[in-house]
């Protein structure tokens, strides 16, 4: 596989995951809001935020790839 592809699809396995996380830390927030632990849902909640944040990272590195690689003029 090209060089620029493994990169690529490294990126896009590490959002997945990132996301993937996030997920879990979501259903954690959700149990622990209906057992009204406040604190441990927010806890939760941030946690999965800043796993969103990552892989928007990791999505931002793809597209910045792509803008250097991409001609504006076919």
């Amino acid at each position: 596989m090209r060089e620029g592809l493994e990169e690529a699809a490294a990126l896009y396995d590490a959002a997945a995951e990132e996301l993937e996380q996030a997920a879990k830390h979501c259903k954690t927030a959700a149990r622990h809001f209906r057992d009204e632990e406040v604190p441990r849902g927010a806890a939760h909640a941030w946690a999965a935020f800043g796993h969103i944040r990552a892989a928007e990272e990791s999505l931002e590195a793809q597209a910045r790839t792509h803008a250097r690689a991409s001609n504006p003029n076919p």
